[in-house]
């Protein structure tokens, strides 16, 4: 087995966001793109917090979000300089 494929988590799913940069450094999401292309817009931004995704691995910054009425998590993924977002398959 390649070490890409041992890499592989089907739980963690990467994802294209829309973000907003204010001026003390804080970042918000606004909108993603679903891995189906689907466009979801972010209602709220709940809670930000530095933590780890049981479901689908990783570290970083752990914003509670709220999405047509429901509470979900979304990761600011921080690897070797390189930020990327995900979200936990469900």
């Amino acid at each position: 087995m390649e070490l890409q494929e041992l890499l592989k988590n089907d739980n963690k799913v990467y994802v294209e966001v829309n973000t907003n940069h204010k001026a003390d450094g804080t970042i918000y999401p606004r909108s993603f793109v679903w891995e189906d292309g689907h466009l979801y817009k972010i209602d709220k931004v709940i809670d930000v917090r530095r933590a780890a995704s049981t479901k689908a691995g990783g570290v970083g910054l752990r914003y509670t979000v709220r999405i047509q009425n429901k509470d979900v998590f979304m990761f600011l993924e921080e690897t070797g300089g390189v930020d990327r977002w995900f979200m936990e398959r469900k």
